[in-house]
């Protein structure tokens, strides 16, 4: 057997890197990045993460050996995963991670670019906050920011080599603000960052002359934004223009495992959805929301009076849209299969039988949006529930939902020293009906979230 180590050997990673090749190769490599990140990040900070493009494995190392072994104690109950496919971990040979093992990615071979990420995110990060951080340590020339699926990300490039190194030495785990947004810093390996626009997302401090946003485009952010890095940095080796800007549905595509879900186009524009067959007597609003805001951000609802089982969701906008019909269509709610389909109508006039979520805080797609994406599924026997008490225990759970059905099993588990639980109903109808009921719900002072979980079992 081999002997503990902090660094991990991860099997099975992806053989389309090694297949595709090219700046596709790239960007999906970067992607399978993020996903092992978010698969150990919960057990410890994780100081390097080697791609090995060609054997279709990974090697990461955490900051310690306790953390690998938790880690390795926790997926051999639990198979772990990326988009779909399963992958294998053990111990590796190695006890630490060489500047020569790196060298094949991303890692500690400096460079004047720095790659943050950001964990525990509770205030927002803008390109201003970034900048009052890291000035300090050098001259800042370009920011980018994104978010991906390891979570809220930047790209900071500096005059010098040097001043990254400073940077990354001074600050590397520690907070901006105290107790939340703990920065991971790796060294890019970008050559340049090109930067289009001036603003809160993105901002080239030696050509204050560029505009703020492209003409004729909104502001608001959108689901393209998972693929926003890739719109505005060239790697080593890339022509001008290299790296195109990828297309909304390319950038959800990423969140699906390289494609779409079938029967959706990713080109829809339609917001509105009517649901009908509804069951007047037990369905209202936030039952509605609570429910439709797993696969996109609620703007509007308004249930018919004239028609008290049909309801229009206007979604925040088209691919959620497409998402809601795709995984909802035909799901059993209140004895009743809903109908799910593309309104006529672009909006939902406010009105005083009209409930506003447009400023709620429970739609889930303003942070992580990208990951949220990656869990959307069509209703299951299993729901995950987070944010919960402390002192929380399965009975008290078990109690709290036993009302929607009969529970097959439950489970409380901490992460991240935060409880969260699994319960298994015996049918999706009880499981949606536990979700839709019990989402957003106060329990000791909690508000607790409820989504659907994709395991087979506890």
């Amino acid at each position: 057997m081999t002997e503990p180590s902090k660094v991990i050997h991860v099997r099975n990673v992806g053989h389309e890197i090694s297949e595709i090749g090219g700046p596709f190769a790239e960007w999906l490599k970067h992607i399978l990045s993020n996903d092992l990140l978010q698969l150990f990040q919960r057990f410890g900070v994780i100081t390097k993460l080697v791609m090995l493009r060609a054997k279709n494995q990974a090697l990461i190392q955490m900051q310690d050996v306790p953390s690998a072994i938790s880690s390795l104690q926790y997926y051999a109950n639990t198979q772990p995963s990326i988009r779909g496919r399963n992958v294998y971990v053990q111990f590796s040979s190695h006890q630490e991670l060489t500047t020569v093992d790196q060298s094949q990615g991303r890692g500690d071979e400096p460079n004047r670019i720095l790659l943050v990420t950001i964990h525990h995110v509770l205030y927002p990060i803008t390109v201003d906050v970034l900048y009052q951080v890291f000035s300090p340590h050098g001259s800042v020339e370009k920011i980018v920011t994104f978010q991906k699926s390891a979570g809220f990300q930047a790209l900071i490039q500096y005059q010098s080599q040097q001043s990254a190194i400073t940077a990354r030495t001074a600050l590397q785990g520690r907070n901006i603000y105290d107790g939340c947004c703990q920065l991971d810093i790796q060294f890019s390996n970008l050559d340049e960052l090109q930067v289009n626009y001036n603003n809160d997302r993105s901002r080239d401090f030696t050509n204050p002359s560029l505009p703020t946003e492209q003409k004729g485009r909104p502001s608001q952010l959108g689901y393209g934004d998972a693929g926003n890095m890739y719109a505005g940095v060239q790697g080593s080796g890339a022509r001008a223009g290299g790296y195109q800007q990828m297309p909304n549905a390319a950038a959800i595509a990423a969140a699906f495992g390289g494609g779409l879900p079938p029967g959706i186009t990713g080109t829809n524009d339609r917001c509105t959805l009517l649901v009908s067959n509804l069951n007047p007597e037990r369905i209202d609003e936030d039952k509605l929301f609570n429910l439709f805001s797993l696969y996109g951000n609620i703007v509007r609802i308004k249930l018919l009076r004239n028609k008290p089982d049909h309801a229009l969701i206007q979604m925040g906008d088209g691919f959620q849209a497409e998402l809601a019909v795709h995984f909802l269509k035909g799901a059993m709610l209140f004895d009743k299969r809903l109908e799910v389909n593309f309104s006529k109508h672009p909006n939902i006039t406010q009105g005083a039988d009209t409930h506003d979520y447009s400023n709620s805080n429970l739609n889930r797609f303003n942070r992580n949006a990208a990951k949220n994406y990656r869990y959307c599924c069509s209703p299951t026997k299993m729901i995950h529930l987070s944010t919960l008490p402390q002192d929380i225990t399965e009975e008290e759970i078990v109690t709290l939902l036993e009302e929607h059905g009969t529970i097959v099993n439950s489970k409380v588990f901490e992460m991240n020293s935060k409880k969260q639980g699994l319960v298994q109903f015996e049918t999706e109808e009880q499981a949606t009906e536990a979700l839709v009921c019990k989402h957003a719900t106060s329990l000791s002072g909690s508000v607790i979230r409820i989504s659907y979980s994709q395991l087979q079992n506890i």
